[in-house]
């Protein structure tokens, strides 16, 4: 509250006008009890050079969320540079201006604020005279249209007509933030109300809407209330759908991370896959080249050995002694050879007991792979079955309740079949006790019908006291109105008068009005009198036939075998009377809950063909998703195959070499000369 004052008297200096006494005093006064939220001037005759200030303070978002400003005086420029200020402001959302005479410029520019300010909830507008003027109000309509934060509005004692009210109609049809609107005390009629009940129809956010005092006929008041009632429904069976909805989302959306988490681990695997595939086709490459340099070595030691061969063949010539001694070397190069090959084929062996252990490691995680594959499918079921248990379990409801109306159909036919016997039985028993019974309901009845005509004839008297209440009070607002629009050049002399003149008025008419409501309140208090009466005679009633009870039981005393009867079947009347009642409270109130029950079964199916719309939707993406991981595995078993027949190719290419190899060799076809 202190920064606002200062800020206040800082603009009064900028803007070269005095600043006024009262509202400095009022501010200094109620800085103690702010609490920073709210900034009351109540009763404030607020000048145009303040409204000016105010206005321009308003702008700069002091830390105000509620401005009050009833009974100020405001005038039409002081109005307009007030509210215009407040069209740029973030922080009010509750603004009061009852009492303040607000016509049509007041009108245009609260039309222009709702169009413009996007934080205001609360707008009191109590005591002013908005429906006056059909173009300020019509825009001013246009604005409340255009509104998209505005919750709760108070027009009560604005004077708006049938037109006004055809006008609030068409903004309410565009509006869809509006929860609570005051119309009452205005002059709205048959027809407005009709155009209202005409626009309820389409509204559908709107939960209270007060309209007495306008001379409503009770059942369009009471078409209304219905509308409101289920407006009320409507907005709890939303939120309860989009509880449910939220839940459904949050299922669905941990269950694609779970199924992208899987998909990334699909993919993080087969990236293995391929590195150990590259791994493995790369040792391959090596071992084969190693194998290469030994061939090649072997290749050049075969050679050195031909031509060794070919110098013991000359020195065979010369000398036959040394022809054994090269026969054993020859035996020795061919154990080696055999030994090489042998060698050559173990190693071989190992390789392809090795590529075979990979390959079969590669298939046990392929068939892993298929076995997450299957794991997806199966929770992809389990959730079908889920929808499906669901629409069972609505199903199973609806066959219970068709079973229960059934069965409780077939129990009221049997306890009215039981009932008509045993009234049959116990006619002759009652028949005394009926008459006099008779006779003192018929005592009783007479006396409260005289005492319900009396008060019906003075309810009537009262209603029509305060009809003509209503119509003095419409007569002397319609004076009030003219002398108003007559009085308006010369309201700065006679400001005064007038107000003690209305003050005057409306005393008189508000002890008219207490006089007819204490008397209301007499003819309600000898109503409940009555009523207590009423009650004691019941209790009379009541005891007397408790009286009669005990005569009887002595008399069942005296016969006992005859009176064990009667009381088994008295009792079993008694019982079926009760059970029928309880049957028919019951029936009551399963009716009302079936039909709150159908209501919901509809909703909740509409929701479940959407919900099943949009998990289909979500199922074939997911089954487009494993097609195209199926297809993606089915190429990359056709690469591990394609790698295995190259291997095996390679592995066969080497096998025939080396044989080739071994055949065409010179000691394979050398034998010693004899």
């Amino acid at each position: 509250m202190e920064d606002f004052r200062r800020t206040y008297l800082r603009l009064c200096k900028e803007a070269g006008t005095e600043p006024q006494e009262s509202l400095l005093a009022q501010l200094y006064e109620t800085r103690a009890a702010a609490s920073g939220a709210r900034l009351d001037l109540t009763g404030q005759s607020l000048m145009v050079e303040s409204c000016c200030v105010l206005g321009r303070a308003l702008q700069k978002d002091i830390l105000f969320t509620e401005l009050v400003l009833s009974d100020c005086m405001l005038s039409e420029e002081g109005a307009k540079l007030l509210l215009s200020g407040l069209c740029s402001n973030t922080m009010v959302k509750v603004l009061d201006l009852k009492g303040n005479n607000l016509r049509g410029a007041g009108a245009e520019t609260l039309g222009k604020l709702l169009v413009r300010n996007k934080t205001l909830k609360r707008l009191v507008l109590e005591w002013n005279a908005l429906g006056m003027w059909e173009e300020g109000f019509s825009i001013f309509c246009e604005g409340l249209a255009s509104s998209s934060s505005l919750i709760l509005l108070d027009l009560r004692n604005n004077q708006i007509n049938h037109q006004g009210a055809a006008e609030l109609a068409q903004a309410l049809k565009r509006n869809s933030v509006l929860q609570e609107l005051d119309l009452r005390w205005n002059n709205i009629g048959l027809l407005g109300s009709r155009s209202l009940l005409d626009a309820l129809q389409q509204n559908r956010t709107l939960l209270h809407l007060e309209m007495a005092g306008n001379n409503i006929p009770g059942d369009i008041l009471k078409a209304i209330e219905q509308s409101m009632d289920h407006n009320a429904d409507r907005q709890s069976t939303l939120q309860e759908s989009r509880t449910r909805a939220q839940v459904l989302t949050k299922e669905i959306q941990i269950l694609k991370e779970e199924k992208s988490r899987q998909f990334l681990g699909l993919m993080e695997t087969i990236d293995k896959q391929r590195d150990e595939m590259g791994r493995s086709s790369r040792n391959s490459t090596v071992l084969l080249e190693k194998l290469q340099e030994a061939l090649s070595e072997r290749k050049s030691a075969v050679n050195s050995l031909t031509a060794k061969l070919q110098m013991t063949e000359a020195a065979l010539l010369l000398s036959e002694q040394k022809v054994s001694n090269l026969g054993e070397l020859l035996t020795r190069v061919k154990l080696e050879k055999t030994e090489l090959t042998d060698r050559q084929s173990r190693e071989m062996k190992k390789q392809l007991e090795e590529s075979a252990q990979r390959e079969g490691k590669l298939l046990r995680e392929v068939d892993s792979l298929s076995e997450k594959n299957h794991q997806l499918k199966n929770k992809l079921e389990e959730s079908e079955r889920r929808c499906k248990a669901q629409q069972d379990q609505i199903f199973s409801l609806k066959q219970e309740l068709t079973n229960s109306t059934a069965e409780l159909k077939l129990r009221l036919a049997q306890a009215e079949e039981r009932l008509d016997m045993e009234k049959r039985r116990s006619k002759q028993a009652f028949e005394d006790m009926d008459s006099l019974r008779q006779k003192e309901v018929d005592h009783v009845n007479r006396h409260m019908e005289e005492s319900e005509r009396a008060l019906q004839d003075r309810i009537l008297k009262l209603e029509g006291q305060r009809i003509r209440l209503d119509e003095e009070l419409s007569q002397v607002k319609a004076a009030m109105v003219t002398e108003r629009i007559q009085a308006e050049e010369e309201l700065g002399k006679t400001r005064a008068q007038v107000r003690l003149e209305e003050q005057e008025r409306l005393s008189g008419l508000e002890e008219k009005l207490r006089s007819a409501r204490q008397a209301r309140d007499e003819a309600q208090g000898h109503c409940t009198q009555q009523k207590q009466t009423v009650a004691e005679l019941h209790a009379r009633a009541a005891q007397q036939s408790l009286e009669m009870d005990a005569l009887r039981r002595r008399i069942d005393e005296m016969q006992q075998d005859l009176v064990g009867k009667e009381q088994e079947k008295m009792a079993e009347v008694t019982r079926v009377r009760v059970e029928l009642q309880e049957q028919t409270g019951h029936l009551q109130a399963e009716r009302t809950a079936q039909c709150g029950l159908k209501e919901k079964i509809a909703a909740l199916e509409r929701e479940m063909k959407a919900l099943g719309t949009s998990h289909r939707e979500a199922l074939l993406d997911k089954e487009s998703e494993l097609s195209s991981l199926q297809e993606r595995l089915r190429l990359r078993e056709g690469e591990i195959q394609r790698m295995r027949e190259n291997e095996a190719q390679r592995a066969s290419f080497l096998q025939n070499a080396i044989l080739t190899y071994v055949q065409g060799s010179p000691l394979a076809h050398y034998s010693p000369r004899k």
